[in-house]
């Protein structure tokens, strides 16, 4: 069951990385994201209220403090990256950060994979990397280039936030992590938007509201629900979730290729098959 709201989750993250480009196309970041975090908090008002579910402590709030902390770092680098960058560029080295994620889950949390799982990895991480190396066809200078460095450190940011997640969700409930942690993500964010935004607002991208904005937050809260209903499963695996979870990665690809009018479509397509092996490979280890 866990790996099924893994795939849900997948799926429903892509369509948020389509609404995330819509969004930030010419547009100001910090405002965007802002209103990502605002709505994301309107959301949870109620579901906290009739739920009645609480942080128990101030040990708790600052564990969920610390969450917001890490997630809105690796989200202000990605949402620079996919600003300046192609989508079928940017959504694949994000892709990358599962990498991480099992190197982390096999040191700190001695999680054990099957045959098939490993299979299933090894095709995985090979798409990953042969999507970011596919991407060096667009004509972006991987090394010298500064929103590759950003996405870079929002794969980084990520994968800590992962990790940090299978902590969090042994102590915590589910929804009192997904609830809190953005209440303190939206008051961040008002501070991020008085202090560093508002007053050079007149000589950055202006901002434009758009539609997709609150879609970014419904479709985010949705695949974080199905993630951390997955993780609460006393046999999930991190490292398993987490790659599942980028191959959303597919629904960017279309979206580049139906909306974007993005290049190299070829190439990225191959790439993405590989990733659908080690999709499949990983759903086949984890039927025993």
């Amino acid at each position: 069951m866990w790996l099924a709201l893994a795939f849900l989750s997948a799926a429903l993250l892509g369509i948020y990385d389509v609404s995330k480009k819509v969004s930030l196309s010419n547009n100001a970041v910090i405002p965007v994201l802002f209103l990502n975090t605002f709505f994301s908090s309107l959301i949870f008002l109620p579901v906290v209220f009739i739920s009645g579910s609480h942080p128990a402590d101030f040990h708790i709030h600052l564990l969920l403090a610390l969450k917001a902390v890490i997630v809105l770092s690796s989200w202000l680098f990605a949402y620079f990256a996919l600003k300046h960058l192609p989508i079928t560029i940017a959504s694949p080295i994000k892709a990358t950060q599962p990498v991480l994620v099992l190197l982390g889950a096999l040191l700190i949390f001695q999680e054990r994979l099957n045959l098939y799982q490993w299979i299933g990895v090894l095709f995985s991480i090979s798409s990953f990397f042969l999507l970011s190396k596919t991407g060096k066809k667009e004509g972006i200078n991987f090394r010298h280039n500064k929103w590759i460095f950003f996405i870079v450190m929002a794969t980084i940011t990520g994968a800590i936030s992962g990790l940090y997640d299978r902590y969090l969700l042994r102590i915590i409930d589910p929804i009192v992590v997904q609830a809190y942690y953005g209440f303190y993500q939206f008051g961040i964010m008002g501070i991020l938007m008085l202090t560093l935004w508002y007053p050079q607002r007149k000589k950055s991208t202006p901002f434009q509201w758009r539609w997709s904005i609150p879609l970014i937050s419904i479709f985010l809260i949705t695949a974080d629900f199905f993630y951390f209903k997955s993780l609460a499963y006393e046999d999930a695996l991190i490292s398993v979730v987490s790659m599942v979870r980028r191959s959303g990665v597919i629904v960017s690809f279309f979206a580049g290729w139906l909306f974007f009018g993005e290049r190299n479509l070829k190439n990225k397509a191959i790439d993405l098959l590989l990733l659908l092996i080690g999709m499949y490979f990983l759903y086949l280890g984890s039927m025993g």
